[in-house]
């Protein structure tokens, strides 16, 4: 007999039946395969899916000796599609069966921070991850260039220099260019750490199996992985995975985005992302250009960048710091060139400037950040000019000093630099400062020197 409460309410559903009940609906009841009809120079020519695979579509080859290698449609002709595999293609043979898998996609969840995925969306931590409910795309457009909010306030960023001399404003996409082993990593994992943002999205595009551990156990820590996402891709893995995974990252912090959140993305390095697509394109049929990137790199780097910024409406934005490996300081190579070019800024790391033991090496000379002045008032304003100006001095007359063959009094300007140059190098070196007000006042200190007034 029922209760007076009315007849029993059935149970609600265990936590993560809805996410298999979806995923048991997005199953497809028919799949299409085809066969191999050629094998060579490490891409698959296939028969039977002509018509039904679209460029871009993911397959997985199912050999007769139980491997399955996946892939990516590269080409589409009349008699046949061309595939690139993930894997080295050994042990497949004439007539291999392939599985047209669909579109490729990624489907984040909000379970996900705190996890290392890879660019599949599957766990490198050892532990189960569920997917969520709703794929979406790996090359999502940008949102409508007209409709998107401007950059918003300044951000605590927990780095003297990013506090002051180079602001960095939420929404705002600036380029970290340096060389391997001047500081890169630690400085991406201070922003992992000290940034202001809800969700950290931290894309490892090509780097070294080792690295991965260390990274998060060490460099990035408990503090930054709480909050953060880690999509990584290491170098043995094929340029087909390595290129899908700064899609995949940005894909995660889209997600994120999209919930109104603000994401910091943090992508280590677009330079390996270029050379995955080279290697890709290549293995296409597409032309090499400068330095063997084929033309169509210059759209694959600025869509990926566009991705990033503000958001539309209620969504939120994702401030995005995208690290280029440059050999020799070298600006001027095309992957730099391309992607300082549509960024919001630029932070050059100097060797010369961590082999003498200053870290954050930044040569801040080189660096601008396209929020100033906006994200700073006038007396803020005035002191960034002020550092330049006293910085630009010391170095062009850094040899001369060094050398001994400068006289005091010979130039009033190289004079104040002199004076305040060991605060002003050690205020670039600091962390952990506070707010950003507590960093103006340190820098207002250290330049007091100039005016003739007691420094700190």
């Amino acid at each position: 007999m029922h209760g007076t409460n009315g007849p029993a309410q059935p149970a609600a559903a265990p936590p993560g039946l809805d996410r298999l009940r979806a995923r048991i609906a997005g199953l497809e009841p028919v799949r299409r395969f085809g066969r191999i009809e050629e094998l060579a120079a490490g891409v698959l020519r296939v028969t039977g899916l002509t018509g039904a695979v679209s460029l871009g579509d993911r397959i997985e080859v199912r050999g007769a000796g139980g491997q399955r290698i996946g892939g990516e449609v590269l080409r589409l002709a009349k008699d046949g599609v061309t595939v690139l595999p993930d894997q080295p293609p050994e042990g497949l043979a004439i007539g291999d069966a392939v599985a047209h898998l669909g579109p490729a996609g990624i489907a984040p969840d909000d379970s996900w921070i705190g996890r290392i995925v890879d660019p599949f969306g599957r766990p490198l931590d050892g532990r189960a991850l569920y997917p969520g409910d709703s794929p979406r795309p790996l090359r999502a457009p940008a949102p409508p260039a007209a409709a998107r909010h401007r950059m918003a306030g300044r951000l605590e960023t927990g780095v003297a220099v990013f506090n002051t001399l180079l602001p960095l404003v939420r929404g705002q996409r600036i380029g970290l260019f340096a060389g391997s082993g001047v500081g890169k990593s630690t400085l991406l994992a201070k922003f992992a750490r000290g940034i202001a943002a809800d969700v950290v999205v931290i894309a490892l595009i090509g780097e070294r199996g080792r690295e991965l551990r260390e990274f998060v156990e060490e460099v990035l820590g408990m503090a930054g992985m709480a909050r953060s996402v880690v999509v990584a891709a290491t170098s043995d893995l094929s340029p087909l995975i390595r290129r899908r995974c700064a899609w995949a990252a940005m894909a995660v912090a889209e997600h994120f985005r999209d919930k109104g959140m603000h994401v910091l993305l943090l992508a280590d390095s677009v330079t390996r992302f270029a050379e995955a697509h080279r290697e890709v394109a290549v293995a296409g049929g597409e032309g090499a250009g400068l330095r063997g990137y084929p033309p169509s790199t210059q759209h694959m780097i600025m869509s990926l960048a566009e991705r990033a910024g503000p958001g539309v409406g209620d969504a939120g934005d994702i401030t995005a710091v995208f690290s280029v490996l440059v050999a020799g300081s070298d600006m001027d190579e095309p992957v730099a060139d391309i992607l300082r070019g549509v960024l919001d800024g630029h932070v050059v790391m100097d060797r010369k400037i961590a082999e003498r033991g200053r870290f954050p090496a930044i040569d801040l000379l080189r660096s601008v950040s396209r929020a100033l002045p906006d994200a700073a008032n006038a007396e803020e304003n005035r002191l960034i000019g002020e550092a330049r100006a006293l910085l630009g001095a010391y170095d062009r007359a850094e040899m001369m000093i060094q050398a001994g063959l400068y006289s005091a009094g010979s130039d009033p300007m190289v004079d104040a630099a002199l004076k305040v140059w060991p605060g002003l190098d050690g205020f670039l070196a600091e962390d952990e400062p506070g707010d950003s007000a507590a960093s103006f006042a340190r820098l207002a200190a250290c330049l007091a020197p100039a005016r003739g007034r007691p420094g700190r």
